[in-house]
């Protein structure tokens, strides 16, 4: 090694104070870090953060509140919680109340059932790596009475830190080799940008497959076959992740679509994910939400003996919203018994999901029955809030259709539209011109002039030559309005100055 080299990595004196180069730097750290891209909370949001600050010091814009329809944060854009879900909550968190008359008794049976589940009588404590066992009980009821009676094993239910953490730690499982026999995983495009995210951090290759946007973003069973044929060339595609209904884009798959699905895992022998977060949320007229677990065994031996699966959910989404409180699960079907040791083992290695989580994840699979003191509020709220989101929806598409040079399918489902925007050419020359994605320099010059914060379509992926923006419709409906007018503005004007 040279003396220069040797200099280089000896500390050095300065004013008597002993300085060196860094250890971990941009050049050092982990290089699949760096790929790693969340479009969500990316730069759009990061700016409307600093927008938000200078409005709070009083800098003068054309607007005088920042609109957030960025992300699926129920809470924050003013939904209200569930107040049974709250109550058992509170309950759990300090027993003192138990002792209390002003909660009800079905609430108080609940929480003193939970708290004799945990450690010392508190979920302050750890729980079992896989989750409460009496809650994972739950989850399992809950899950054949939704399947029509399809069997559940508790011991194939591992309750997470949302469904994120669930769906995580089944592409870790998944994702081995290198070079040509490097474990793919096929995503939808669009799609929810953690499945990118995660893949690039594990440094698996991303098979991209495409909805039909012509046909409300339907899945083709023939580009499924054509996306598979082209990764077969380059790595050893194993998985194939379905988001149903859908995030970015708002479908509800059809049953026979599923089928189709699981025909073809079975056939590509590729192992499923069926993330299903948004399984309450259709609303769409002939829509209905089939889980892959039920079809799966309603297609007989042949399938439900044979294609692994694993399915997940969560409080964040659905009627529920309560996303900080991070809970959630997931299912594992015909998994391996040694791969199940090991997915056990690799759970265990990050303690326990939060118990708040685990706690309210079990509110949402057993919820108050008939007879019930909490019974008809909760059933109220419930399908209040639904029936907001279904209104909100049609408003969504309805509004944004008025707008020429905007697209935009029925939201059958979940909390988002994705509409198609026309961009003139000279926006698109002058985004590229900045180093920017046509719909981001949309997005930036919408969220500078009106204060509204959407997400480029370009952070979900989308077919070459199209533009669209993500947003969500959980603003209180007033608010809703005063958005999609100001989107509707922004669009005339913006088409007008680039044309």
């Amino acid at each position: 090694m040279s003396a220069s080299r040797i200099g280089q990595m000896l500390p050095s004196r300065s004013n008597g104070v002993f300085s060196r180069d860094k250890v971990l730097t941009i050049d050092t750290m982990n290089p699949r870090v760096k790929n790693v891209e969340y479009a969500v909370r990316g730069p759009i949001v990061q700016r409307a953060m600093q927008i938000e600050k200078e409005l709070r010091e009083g800098l003068k814009k054309p607007f005088t509140e920042v609109i957030k329809a960025n992300i699926g944060d129920a809470h924050a854009m003013g939904q209200q919680p569930i107040t049974f879900f709250r109550q058992v909550l509170a309950l759990c968190s300090y027993p003192e109340l138990l002792n209390e008359n002003m909660f009800p008794e079905d609430a108080k049976n609940r929480a003193r059932r939970i708290l004799h589940a945990c450690g010392g009588g508190s979920v302050g404590a750890y729980s079992a790596s896989q989750g409460i066992d009496c809650v994972r009980q739950d989850v399992a009821c809950y899950i054949e009475r939704r399947d029509g009676g399809v069997p559940c094993d508790p011991d194939n239910v591992y309750l997470t830190t949302g469904a994120s953490d669930g769906i995580v730690t089944m592409l870790k499982l998944l994702v081995c080799g290198e070079g040509a026999s490097r474990t793919g995983v096929m995503i939808s495009i669009p799609q929810y940008p953690l499945y990118s995210a995660a893949l690039a951090e594990l440094g698996a290759v991303q098979v991209n497959y495409y909805l039909n946007e012509e046909k409300c973003w339907s899945m083709d069973l023939s580009e499924l076959e054509s996306s598979l044929a082209e990764a077969r060339k380059h790595c050893n595609p194993k998985a194939l992740c379905i988001i149903n209904p859908g995030n970015p884009t708002g479908q509800v798959q059809s049953r026979q679509c599923i089928e189709d699905v699981i025909r073809f895992a079975a056939k590509e022998r590729l192992f499923l994910m069926a993330d299903e977060v948004y399984q309450d949320n259709v609303y769409a007229e002939g829509c209905q939400f089939h889980s892959f677990k039920k079809v799966l065994f309603e297609l007989g031996p042949e399938y439900s003996d044979n294609v692994e699966l694993a399915s997940f959910h969560s409080t964040s989404k659905c009627y529920m919203g309560e996303c900080g409180f991070r809970g959630g699960y997931m299912e594992v079907i015909n998994m391996d018994a040694e791969v199940q040791a090991q997915l056990s083992k690799l759970v265990s290695v990050r303690l326990c999901p939060p118990v708040p989580g685990q706690a309210l994840m079990d509110l949402v699979v057993n919820s108050p029955q008939p007879g019930e003191p909490s019974h008809i509020t909760f059933m109220k709220e419930r399908t209040a809030t639904l029936s907001l989101l279904a209104e909100k929806a049609k408003l969504t598409e309805q509004i944004l259709n008025t707008v020429p040079g905007i697209t935009c399918n029925p939201v059958q489902g979940a909390m988002y539209s994705f509409p198609n925007i026309s961009l003139p050419e000279k926006s698109i020359k002058e985004a590229k011109a900045l180093g920017q994605a046509p719909d981001m320099f949309y997005c930036m010059n919408l969220l500078e002039e009106t204060g509204i914060c959407l997400v480029p379509g370009s952070g979900f992926g989308q077919k070459d030559g199209t533009y669209h923006f993500r947003m969500t419709i959980l603003p209180p409906t007033d608010k809703l309005k005063i958005l999609l007018a100001k989107v509707k503005e922004f669009h005339q004007k913006f088409t007008q100055q680039y044309s």
